[in-house]
């Protein structure tokens, strides 16, 4: 394969989400998740996912008013590529999540076994509930039976996507839009 080009990438991508429908959508989850934790008698864990969770995050973050206490995890399958593979830990949470309601915070619901595997581990450690907020969703009847995501800012086609915090080719994460690759490309 020939080095990535995200401008060329970018030509041959449709822009799917601007910057200010994915700022709209992130004060809209923000309000979910406050109502939700409204009666919580402790902080949730605010679980980013690294990397592509981190722009998600922090602006997510910025716009609760819930008390949270912040860990982060890398958990992957892309490993730099644009096809999925087994799921590969690079960092677990270093706070003790017996007891705690987690909340874990991702780029993308695309087919769910990353954040699967993130749940069911997070269970083992023996957090009390799990729920989930991904910035995106792909709607596409081949997720992982069982998983749900509570809070989701908005839905993207079943294409390749990048920007806003997702790669292409570990490129383009800070892209202020999100953009998925046209068909055939």
């Amino acid at each position: 394969m020939s080095e990535p080009n995200l401008q060329k990438a970018l030509t041959q991508s449709d822009l799917i989400h601007p910057r200010s429908v994915l700022l709209a959508a992130i004060e809209r989850v923000a309000q979910e998740i406050d109502a939700f934790y409204a009666d919580a008698e402790q902080p949730p864990v605010f679980l980013t996912v690294l990397n592509g969770g981190v722009m998600f995050s922090g602006l997510l973050s910025l716009s609760l008013q819930t008390r949270c206490v912040f860990d982060s995890i890398h958990a992957t399958r892309y490993r730099s590529g644009t096809s999925g593979h087994e799921v590969t830990w690079g960092k677990w949470a270093k706070l003790d999540l017996k007891g705690r309601d987690v909340l874990i915070v991702d780029d993308i619901l695309d087919e769910g076994r990353t954040l699967s595997a993130i749940v069911q581990r997070c269970q083992e450690a023996g957090a009390r509930r799990v729920n989930i907020a991904a910035l995106c969703a792909k709607r596409h009847g081949r997720c992982v039976p069982g998983l749900h995501v509570d809070f989701v800012g908005v839905e993207v086609p079943d294409r390749y996507v990048y920007g806003f915090g997702m790669d292409y080719y570990e490129l383009g994460r800070n892209l202020p839009a999100i953009y998925a690759l046209k068909d055939g490309v």
